[in-house]
């Protein structure tokens, strides 16, 4: 497991090529090192002519190669390049693909819209953080306008809006000012294909709804609003009383008004229009700018990769021998057989999403299995100090093939197993670690509490964990038979050390839609 990679993404898209360069210590800790764009604007003779033109494809490979020798100088190891909405529609995407491969050494692909959408949803989510969850994410480019219509995280209604800045500037034939009748008919055109794609309008009032993209950005400096939740707003009561001024200028006077660049500077009326409109249908006041995108949506899956196993665990005969002896130890103590094998599936469930988080080695994973087995053996001796008397059996039982360190550890990680007891120098089994089996045991025991959280109840209701990573915090989406509310407050409450050990907030919600 390398301490650290540099990764890289690329967005091709409508109005401008992008790339960013990153350092990645794990699935979370993630550094930005450096952004650099080219206005290529591969949208403008696509949207008429449905082709790149000669000119653009030669641009396109003068990006490429430089963007390919920037990575090359970061030493970027993995990457991600991507192209959007006018990429889709040329005829000759396939030809342009090839061309930035034997040009450029850069495998380009092409996505879909949907792809695109999540990965900026994934991106917002991530930056706006457990404490404040959108209803609404809009992502305005040069081709298209993607809004996602959430609930408690999850997609409830999509659209994906042919209206992009520069499509509508080209078909509409509006590089310059805007007359009062092409603002009306920019107006028309988006509203029309709101009342097509999102006909069960959605009222969010006073939700939180996010633009991202540059053309959002750029308007938040012409009409800021206050800041929420420590992210900078558009206001668009504010936009509403500028848009003439906007409007009315030629593209020169813009850039040198708002100090902006030609190609955002000759598109800003039109995506002013756009998102006043998209204001007004949706009954929103403001729009948290966020300062994501797609790019970050691709470092933070580029980042959670290069931290996470590439192959499924196998178990060595030791490994197989170990959980025979303890089952049977556990099998003569009279423990709670489906209690304990559920909290141990929960904790590898775990334990793998989590890889990219913990840094484990996988010969830890069988310890962690071994642990959650013999979690409540303590019930033997007395309900009372479970745990203690635990930690006594593991260290002192019968259990074949469990031997040292390894001993050890299971025996902490039983102690350690629910709240009532944190890790200490003074207790037997944890006193005899050295450090670095010490931090391995932490950690074992950060996840075994959840794990045994989530089935509280010991009804075996939750079925699955699905993990998330976002800026500071790692999200459980919990699949359950029926109402596990009891089991996830529970969880929720034994995440402290979980929390303290990697430094991230955990938050839970469960696929249905309860949230805590």
């Amino acid at each position: 497991m390398p301490e650290l990679v540099h990764i890289a993404a690329i967005d091709a898209g409508s109005n401008a090529v992008r790339l960013s360069v990153a350092r990645a210590y794990s699935a979370l800790d993630i550094e930005p090192l450096h952004n650099e764009r080219y206005s290529l604007r591969l949208g403008e003779g696509v949207f008429v002519r449905h082709r790149f033109s000669e000119e653009i494809l030669k641009k396109s490979v003068k990006a490429f190669r430089h963007f390919r020798e920037v990575m090359d100088e970061f030493g970027v190891t993995q990457y991600r390049a991507v192209a959007t909405s006018a990429s889709r529609e040329a005829r000759n995407r396939h030809a342009f693909v090839r061309l930035i491969k034997k040009k450029c050494g850069i495998a380009l692909e092409v996505i879909s819209s949907a792809e695109e959408s999540r990965l900026g949803r994934e991106a917002a989510l991530a930056a706006l953080g457990p404490e404040s969850p959108p209803r609404c994410i809009a992502d305005l480019g040069g081709g298209s306008l993607e809004i996602n219509i959430l609930r408690d995280r999850l997609v409830e209604q999509s659209a994906q809006l042919p209206v992009g800045t520069v499509r509508l500037m080209t078909t509409l034939n509006i590089p310059g000012v805007v007359g009062p009748t092409q603002a009306e008919q920019v107006r028309r055109y988006v509203r029309a294909l709101l009342e097509s794609r999102l006909p069960s309008r959605p009222n969010l009032g006073e939700s939180i709804a996010v633009a991202l993209g540059g053309n959002a950005e750029t308007l938040m400096n012409v009409a800021p609003g206050p800041r929420q939740h420590g992210v900078p707003t558009l206001q668009l009561s504010l936009l509403r009383d500028r848009l003439g001024d906007i409007l009315k200028r030629d593209v020169r006077e813009r850039m040198k008004a708002y100090g902006v660049r030609r190609d955002r500077a000759d598109v800003m009326a039109i995506a002013a229009i756009t998102f006043l409109t998209l204001g007004r249908y949706l009954n929103l006041r403001t729009l948290s700018i966020p300062g994501v995108g797609l790019r970050e949506g691709l470092i933070q899956e580029i980042a959670r990769e290069a931290f996470s196993r590439k192959e499924p665990h196998r178990y060595t005969a030791a490994a197989r021998q170990l959980l025979v002896g303890t089952r049977s130890f556990a099998r003569r103590l009279e423990y709670d057989q489906r209690h304990a094998e559920h909290v141990r599936e929960l904790s590898i469930m775990l334990f793998d999403s989590l890889q990219p988080v913990h840094h484990l080695p996988s010969d830890s994973r069988v310890l962690l299995e071994a642990g959650a087995l013999l979690h409540d053996v303590g019930h033997t001796i007395s309900h009372r100090g479970h745990h203690k008397h635990g930690e006594y059996l593991a260290l002192h039982g019968d259990i074949p093939a469990l031997e040292g360190r390894q001993r050890a550890v299971v025996a902490a990680l039983v102690r350690y197993h629910n709240r009532k007891s944190d890790p200490a120098g003074h207790h037997t089994a944890f006193s005899s670690l050295n450090n670095s089996d010490k931090r391995t045991t932490r950690r074992l025991a950060a996840i075994l509490r959840i794990a045994e959280g989530l089935d509280h109840s010991h009804r075996q209701r939750v079925t699955h964990v699905n993990v998330s990573f976002q800026r500071g915090a790692v999200g459980l989406q919990i699949s359950a038979r029926g109402d596990a509310a009891e089991d996830l407050r529970d969880a929720n409450r034994s995440a402290e050390l979980f929390e303290k050990e990697f430094h991230v907030r955990l938050f839970f919600r469960q696929s249905a839609g309860i949230r805590l």
